[in-house]
């Protein structure tokens, strides 16, 4: 069995030796925002322009590529998978600048914030409605979090995906 730190400890070193700063996202952000879940892969949010170096690193470590657009990758390495989303667009650019920093036994990771988590997961529910996990993460980090949200960053996130009556129902 893979063990989740030391790949996530690899990906660190590769991003610093590359010049990138990435950031958490996914199920192991939800993890670090107090929600338990499991995850099998990481998930990295990573500035747009790093995209041909960080894949090539991640080559060079012996991950193979299963998918890479414009927006985003795929790769994995025996049962170790790493996924990139590529911030190119100003709002994930924003959410990518004001991730914060935290010491883990794994490192220094940066992590998007919990109003960004819940934009991403949106963002994979709206894209492909068979991704339930997605909505699940959504309603836990606003069940946990709830008192301390910022509710129009919120609003902007659901009305951007066209789905403020979600957002509603979520807040119940």
């Amino acid at each position: 069995m893979p063990n989740l730190a030391e790949q996530i400890r690899e990906a660190l070193t590769m991003f610093e030796r590359n010049g990138t700063e990435p950031a958490l996202i996914g199920g192991l952000a939800v993890v670090a925002h107090q929600v338990v879940r499991a995850t099998k892969d990481v998930d990295f949010l990573v500035e747009a322009e790093a995209a041909d170096k960080v894949h090539d690193a991640l080559l060079n470590l012996g991950y193979q590529c299963l998918y890479r657009s414009d927006d985003a990758a795929n790769y994995v390495r025996g049962t170790e998978g790493l996924d990139l989303l590529y911030a190119h667009r100003p709002l994930a650019r924003r959410l990518l600048a004001q991730a914060s920093e935290r010491e883990t036994p794994m490192g220094r990771l940066r992590v998007i914030s919990v109003e960004g988590i819940i934009g991403f997961k949106l963002q994979g529910f709206v894209n492909d409605a068979t991704r339930t996990r997605d909505l699940d993460d959504i309603r836990a980090l606003m069940q946990r979090h709830r008192a301390s949200l910022d509710m129009p960053e919120l609003r902007e996130y659901f009305a951007l995906f066209n789905k403020p009556e979600l957002l509603n129902e979520l807040l119940g």
